[in-house]
C-alpha cells in the first residue's frame, strides 16, 4: 500500500473523529434547547419541540453554503438525518401515515422527518386525520396530488371539516415496480400473471405500460400499494404494482422496473398537525419560501370566481394551484382549494385574504407552511 494512500486514510480517520465530536456537541445543544423550552412553559402549556419553519430555514442555509463535491440535495439529506437524530433526544416523534408498511406515504414521511421518528401505519386517510386530531400521533402524512392523475379527492374532503393545519409539504418522485413471487425474468413469468393489485392511482399512472405489456390481465384496486404487495405475496398468479421498498418487506421479486407512464411522475404529500407555523424567512423582495393553502366558497353567480381570485393578482401574489370540489351544502355549489405563494403573516398575503373573505361566503385558512426543501 502506498504511503500517500495511508496518509489520506489517516486524514479521513481524523476528520471522522472531528465530525463525531461536533455531532455530539450539536446534540447536546439540542438537549439544552429542549430544557430551555420546558423551563419557559406555563403550567397549562405543552411544549412544541418540532418547528417546521426552523428546520426548513436550516436546510436552505445548508444548501446555500455548500461548496461540493457533495451535491446540495445530498448534503441537505445528511443534515435532515442529523436534525432528526437530535430531535429524537428531545422527543420521540410519532408520525401517522397511510399504510401499511412500505407505502410511498411512509417514504415521504421519512424523507420529511428523517429516520429517527416512529412511523405508525393506518389503513385510510381519515384514520390518519383522526389519530393526529386525537393526539395519539404528533403529525400525519397523506398524499394530496399527483402530477399525472391530479388531486386525491379523499384528502381534500377531509380538509373541509378537519381542525388540523397543514404544517408542511414534501414531494416524492414516484417509481412503480411490478412484483410477485414469479421468476424475476418478466418475459418468462408474464404468462403466469393472472391479476394485478395496486392502488387505483398507481394503476392509472401505469395504464399505458399495462395495456401494452399485460393486456387483458385483471387489474384490482386496493387501499394501498403495500397492501397490494402483501396480497401478491400470498396468492398464486397475483402481482402488485408498488415501490421497491414494498418488494423487500414482502419478499417479492421485481419483475419490471419503473413502469410509470410519465418519467417525471411525482406525488405531493402534506404534513398535518395542530400548530400554526411561523414564516420560515423574513419578507423580502426574493421569492417567498412559504406557501399558504386556503379553502373558499362563493355564490353561484356570474363572475363570482373572478372576484375571489382578483385580490391575489392585485396584491402581486402568485397562485400555484386551484382545485374545485362539490359543496355538500347546496346543489351546484363548489369549494375551491387554492395555494398562494407567501405566508399569511406577509402583509400582501394578509391583505389578499382579507379581500377574499369579503367576497366569499366561507374562507378557511388550511395552513401557512414552508415550501418543500427536498
Amino acid at each position: 500500500m502506498s504511503e500517500d494512500l495511508n496518509l489520506i486514510r489517516d486524514q479521513i480517520d481524523s476528520l471522522d473523529q472531528q465530525i463525531q465530536l461536533l455531532l455530539n456537541q450539536r446534540a447536546t445543544c439540542a438537549q439544552k434547547v429542549a430544557h430551555a423550552k420546558i423551563a419557559e412553559l406555563f403550567e397549562d402549556e405543552s411544549v412544541t419541540f418540532y418547528r417546521p419553519e426552523r428546520e426548513a430555514s436550516v436546510l436552505r442555509k445548508v444548501m446555500e453554503r455548500n461548496k461540493g463535491p457533495i451535491s446540495n440535495e445530498e448534503m441537505a439529506r445528511l443534515f435532515r438525518e442529523v436534525m432528526s437524530a437530535c430531535l429524537a433526544l428531545e422527543q420521540t416523534m410519532k408520525i401517522a401515515f397511510l399504510g401499511p408498511e412500505g407505502t410511498f406515504t411512509q417514504a415521504a414521511a421519512l424523507k420529511h422527518f428523517g429516520h429517527s421518528v416512529k412511523t405508525i401505519p393506518f389503513a385510510s386517510i381519515d384514520e390518519v386525520f383522526r389519530e393526529v386530531d386525537a393526539g395519539s400521533c404528533y403529525y400525519g402524512v397523506v398524499p394530496v396530488e399527483n402530477s399525472t392523475e391530479g388531486v386525491i379527492s379523499h384528502t381534500l374532503d377531509m380538509l373541509i371539516e378537519s381542525p388540523l393545519k397543514i404544517c408542511g409539504e414534501v414531494s416524492l418522485r414516484i417509481h412503480h415496480y411490478l412484483m410477485g413471487t414469479q421468476e424475476a425474468d418478466f418475459q418468462q413469468s408474464k404468462s403466469q400473471i393472472t391479476r394485478i393489485y395496486s392502488h387505483q392511482q398507481s394503476l392509472a399512472q401505469c395504464r399505458e405500460w399495462l395495456d401494452s405489456s399485460l393486456p387483458g390481465v385483471e387489474r384490482i384496486p386496493v387501499n394501498s400499494n403495500a397492501e397490494a404487495a402483501r396480497l401478491a405475496s400470498q396468492e398464486q398468479g397475483a402481482t402488485a404494482i408498488a415501490s421497491n421498498a414494498a418488494a423487500e418487506i414482502y419478499d417479492l421479486n421485481l419483475l419490471a422496473e419503473k413502469i410509470e407512464d410519465e418519467p417525471d411522475n411525482t406525488t405531493r404529500f402534506i404534513i398535518l398537525g395542530k400548530q400554526d407555523v411561523d414564516a420560515s424567512s423574513p419578507v423580502t423582495d426574493k421569492p417567498s419560501t412559504d406557501k399558504t393553502s386556503i379553502m373558499v366558497t362563493s355564490a353561484n353567480e356570474s363572475g363570482a370566481l373572478f372576484d375571489l381570485l382578483k385580490p391575489i393578482s392585485e396584491n402581486g401574489l402568485s397562485m400555484t394551484r386551484i382545485e374545485s370540489r362539490p359543496s355538500k351544502s347546496g346543489l351546484w355549489q363548489y369549494l375551491f382549494f387554492i395555494d398562494i405563494d407567501g405566508h399569511s403573516s406577509d402583509p400582501s398575503v394578509a391583505n389578499a385574504l382579507l379581500e377574499i373573505k369579503k367576497q366569499s361566503s366561507l374562507l378557511k385558512i388550511l395552513g401557512s407552511y414552508p415550501k418543500a426543501v427536498l
